[in-house]
């Protein structure tokens, strides 16, 4: 009796000195269990958020804005030690810059971005990097337009890979035809980014498209196809609630029909245009659209980010 009872207490130790063991074994071996990711990407997602924020500020023409979440994008960027996203954050900042005349600066920052894409060898964003240089350098005379053409030409290739970037390719060579006085090119160059944003939804940057093409038409003196470029311009910004977008577009409106000699539809749009950006807090810009009322109608230009006098 003895015997047995110790023969039971021994076997019964050994079920529970087994059953950590076999529970671990269980667990381990149920395919209900989740498994941990091969990657992480939450910093990833933060910056990709914050950099997506930045961009749309930009587009609003908040500026001052767009650097503060863009300083913030790159220290995400360096804590997931990404130079894709580094380069990406170099690209806007640059943009940024340009859009408020520190050309310098801007430059500066292509230049870095240029360096890390070929450190890091990414065809894409090297060529994006000369890019963005291409077009500051083209709209500031201090590049042939022919020569322009031709380099953006060499980098398009590599830039396919990006729906975006390829877009912004087609803007640079058609601003360059532009120079050239080839105004049909022109417009079919800044079509084709066009029809990529169209497809992808990118409703600010088709507005902006719509802008270039009025440009181009107002420069080659098709004024009525000019304004009825900027109703397409209207249209999307509306679409985008771009506000910044809006302001622009009746502003070039109002330049157009001084051209055409219509200078009360003139008065009206830059009257809408000074309007929309006294109710986004922009009170001088809209007090140099409303100048162009009282004093000079022909007026400077007022924004730098949207290249091209209409």
């Amino acid at each position: 009796m003895i015997k047995d009872t110790m023969q039971k207490t021994k076997n019964t130790g050994a079920l529970f000195l087994s059953w950590p063991f076999l529970l671990l074994w269980i667990l381990a071996s149920c395919s209900s269990v989740p498994k941990r990711p091969a990657e992480i990407f939450s910093v990833l997602s933060m910056t990709e958020t914050q950099l997506g924020l930045a961009n749309k500020e930009a587009d609003q023409g908040n500026y001052a804005e767009a650097l503060n979440l863009l300083a913030e994008a790159w220290r995400l960027a360096m804590l997931s030690d990404r130079p894709q996203l580094r380069i990406r954050v170099n690209l806007s900042r640059g943009n940024v810059l340009y859009a408020l005349g520190r050309i310098t600066e801007a430059e500066k920052t292509w230049k870095e971005a240029e360096a890390e894409a070929a450190f890091a060898q990414e065809p894409s964003l090297i060529a994006a990097s000369r890019a963005y240089k291409l077009r500051s350098q083209l709209l500031a005379g201090r590049i042939d337009p022919q020569e322009a053409r031709a380099l953006i030409m060499t980098e398009q290739d590599a830039l396919k890979s990006d729906k975006l970037l390829y877009a912004m390719s087609w803007t640079v060579k058609g601003l360059a035809e532009k120079e050239m006085g080839l105004y049909g090119d022109a417009e079919k160059s800044v079509n084709n980014a066009l029809s990529i944003h169209e497809k992808e939804r990118y409703l600010e940057q088709a507005a902006y498209d719509w802008y270039l093409i009025a440009s181009i038409r107002s420069v080659d003196g098709n004024y009525a196809a000019a304004i009825a470029a900027l109703n397409q311009a209207i249209n999307f910004d509306r679409r985008a609630e771009n506000s910044f977008g809006l302001a622009m577009d009746w502003a070039a409106m109002g330049n157009v029909f001084l051209k055409m000699g219509d200078e009360d539809s003139a008065v009206i749009s830059w009257r809408r245009a000074a309007d929309i950006l006294r109710a986004m807090d922009k009170t001088a810009q809209a007090r140099e659209i409303e100048s162009r009322i009282k004093t000079d109608r022909q007026g400077p230009e007022i924004n730098k980010f949207r290249q091209g006098p209409l």
